[in-house]
């Protein structure tokens, strides 16, 4: 199961961080910074983040405005951006459903490998959450016990279906050889909500959705779906560590339309590239468990985007699509 992360740590490797150059070009108007994905979910609180940093920093002459567009599953944010082709004034935070929403919706006619690549900004992890109210459930094998006795009637959310959390809930399915039923939400931060208040059993919510009710001690994590514990769980052991071989991350990378101009390109991605260096940043992505190792851009990011769509449709193939959107 772990292909997807050595694919991704594989790409990684390959980029080396350039130092930012000046450039000609600059936004002539405001410029849409697409989220596919609903409000309070991590890509949101990322873009919101990041456009906060841009205001701050003043790094853009025209604002970027942060826009969702969870619906389909990401569909109407990747139509809206192949619809956008030649324009310089549009941008997009992606998750993994930038790879598996085209799969599954074979009809949609979006090819993401035409999209301008702009710079990955990070890895985001997933985590096993419960209700702190849920003290039967302590472990990994209490919890999977629990599920197995519950059956059917255990509820699983996550956002969308065919995304991210569906994906990793039917990798949970088959390596636990359970069933649950997954109930999808258009946002991470709904998830989080429903499962502070009881109408979820359990999430794979990434930490910036859960750490507000974390810290206040309303959600508790069971187990993380990283190599390694991540500097802000601990104390929370890997599944790898209690010899289940998941492993799965999700990238959050800036694209723009296919045709993107040579010199908007440029300046969209020396802009990220100088986010990324930012200590904000860097400490945002320590204090909510996200990878931000170096920034890969150009070339590098197409070919991982390239081979992650590989992975996802090999992953694909092997939990079914039928289980990732419970079709």
């Amino acid at each position: 199961m772990s292909f997807v992360k050595s694919l991704a740590v594989s790409a990684l490797a390959l980029a080396v961080a350039a130092p930012a150059v000046a450039q000609d070009w600059a936004p002539r108007k405001p410029v849409e910074f697409i989220i596919m994905a609903g409000t309070g979910g991590g890509a949101d609180q990322i873009a919101r983040l990041l456009q906060g940093l841009i205001e701050k920093k003043g790094l853009s002459s025209r604002p970027f405005i942060p826009i969702n567009k969870p619906g389909g599953s990401g569909a109407e944010a990747l139509r809206y951006l192949q619809d956008k082709a030649g324009d310089d004034h549009t941008v997009m935070m992606t998750l993994n459903s930038f790879y598996t929403t085209p799969i599954i919706q074979e009809d949609l006619g979006v090819d993401i490998t035409a999209f301008t690549p702009i710079g990955l900004m990070a890895m985001d992890t997933f985590l096993l959450w419960v209700n702190t109210d849920r003290e039967d459930i302590t472990d990994l094998d209490s919890y999977v016990e629990t599920v197995k006795a519950a059956g059917l009637d255990w509820k699983v959310g996550g956002t969308g279906s065919g995304q991210e959390d569906s994906v990793l809930t039917a990798m949970m399915e088959a390596a636990f050889d359970y069933d649950v039923t997954y109930i999808p939400f258009p946002g991470g931060g709904t998830v989080a909500k429903n499962l502070v208040g009881n109408q979820i059993d359990s999430t794979v919510n990434n930490p910036a959705e859960q750490m507000e009710f974390y810290r206040a001690g309303n959600s508790k994590p069971l187990v993380q779906f990283t190599g390694e514990r991540m500097a802000a769980f601990p104390d929370v052991p890997t599944a790898k560590e209690l010899g289940v071989d998941i492993e799965y991350y999700m990238q959050r990378s800036v694209n723009g339309p296919p045709g993107m101009s040579a010199e908007a390109t440029a300046f969209y991605t020396n802009l990220f590239e100088e986010l990324f260096n930012s200590q904000e940043w860097q400490d945002y992505c320590t204090s909510d468990g996200l990878t931000c190792d170096n920034f890969m851009k150009g070339a590098d990011l197409a070919n991982f985007h390239a081979t992650q769509k590989v992975a996802h449709e090999k992953l694909i193939e092997q939990v079914g699509a039928k289980a990732i959107t419970g079709e």
